[in-house]
């Protein structure tokens, strides 16, 4: 009679998500190259005790991880968790597909978005995906390895197909319209902000100009008033701090009002170009033979408007958060994709942007900096392309 095996001694359990160790180790190496940054990695040496984590070197530090991803004990189990926790978001959405086929369709979307490391996690580790498809994605990631160390594969671009349905559209205009909405609120609230920072400063005046009298009247006076004249020169320069403070602050709300209104007035203009759009035959296409663009950087809470708004200007939109989640190391293979870059200043890494620029220089791709992360900037740099 053979030996019983309990579950979680190496054998996966039907319908359950697979840890590494029972994985086979021909894919270890590919997991912890993708799926973690260096940083991450490190930090979970150093959690673990490792004497040489700190000083370690990348290859090293990756050595390491690798061999980590083939035990079960407690150091294998913090790994897991490490993958699990970076990429929650996308394991809870893959966990809704229920077969390969689903599982290869969700795997090809995410590697034309460039959403390679949450996505290849998630896909090694679901309890559908089959070794085929094991086989595809990790030739795949493979590939991707190469086109970073090579100028002349990194010319290999990929072109999403742009045409959408009249529902995708549908869905799109939806999310602008409340995109609007949601702008049009907080800029009433900030004007209201302004109207009442606007009465402080006018009550701080007042109060500094009683202040200034009353020290003029005690200046006057006889000498036996003179501690009383200090204590008002000290009010006065204390009620004159705050309206200073207090017109500061006026003239950021009064800014940010401005900010909020130019991007009100961008969607309206798209959301109007939407409609003149609609009274034409099919969907429009513009730009599509221009290449794509990859924005790097950013707020991630941001991206789904930004596609909604490249969709709107018929342009292929790549997204890479600078090394935040993504990692930086499949920065220059996503890049190869595309015709430009942008990243806004405000919202990057130093290391994403060399990485840009250097990259750019190499293969004579442009690269815009863009003043911030707001979508008006956005807006504006794609509007000027067409």
């Amino acid at each position: 009679m053979p030996p019983l095996v309990l579950p979680g001694e190496g054998v996966p359990v039907k319908g359950m998500r697979l840890k590494t160790w029972q994985i086979s180790p021909h894919y270890h190496c590919s997991i912890i190259g993708t799926c973690l940054t260096t940083g991450e990695l490190r930090q979970l040496l150093v959690k673990l005790g490792e004497p040489e984590a700190r000083a370690a070197g990348d290859h090293a530090l990756h050595a390491r991880g690798v061999r980590l991803a083939g035990e079960e004990g407690t150091a294998g189990k913090l790994l897991n968790k490490a993958l699990d926790r970076r990429h929650d978001a996308i394991i809870k959405r893959m966990s809704k597909l229920g077969d390969a086929d689903e599982l290869r369709r969700f795997w090809r979307e995410a590697y034309d978005r460039g959403d390679i490391s949450g996505a290849y996690w998630a896909l090694l580790s679901h309890p559908a995906t089959d070794e085929k498809l094991k086989r595809d994605v990790f030739g795949d990631v493979h590939m991707l390895s190469h086109l970073v160390g090579s100028a002349s594969r990194l010319d290999i671009a990929r072109l999403t197909d742009l045409q959408r349905t009249v529902e995708e559209k549908d869905e799109m205009i939806a999310r602008l319209e409340r995109r609007l909405e949601k702008t049009g609120s907080e800029r009433d609230e900030m004007r209201r902000e302004i109207a009442r920072l606007q009465e402080a400063v006018i009550q701080a005046g007042a109060a500094s100009a009683a202040a200034e009298a009353a020290s003029r009247r005690k200046a006057s006076a006889p000498s036996e008033e003179a501690p009383r004249s200090g204590e008002l020169a000290q009010k006065l320069g204390e009620v004159r701090e705050e309206l200073r403070r207090q017109q500061a602050r006026a003239e950021e709300a009064e800014a940010n009002a401005a900010e909020l209104q130019r991007e009100n007035e961008t969607l309206e203009r798209l959301l109007s170009s939407e409609d003149a759009a609609d009274e034409g035959a099919g969907v429009k296409v513009r730009g599509a033979a221009e290449g794509a663009i990859l924005y790097v950087g950013g707020r991630r809470s941001l991206y789904d408007k930004l596609r909604a708004l490249a969709d709107v200007h018929g342009v292929t939109l790549l997204l890479h958060d600078g090394g935040m989640e993504d990692s930086t190391t499949l920065l220059p293979a996503v890049l190869a994709q595309a015709e430009t870059v942008l990243f806004p200043v405000d919202h990057i890494s130093h290391t994403a942007a060399g990485i840009i620029k250097r990259a750019c220089r190499e293969s004579g791709k442009s690269y815009q900096p863009l003043r911030s992360s707001g979508i008006s900037s956005f807006v504006a740099a794609i509007g000027a392309r067409g």
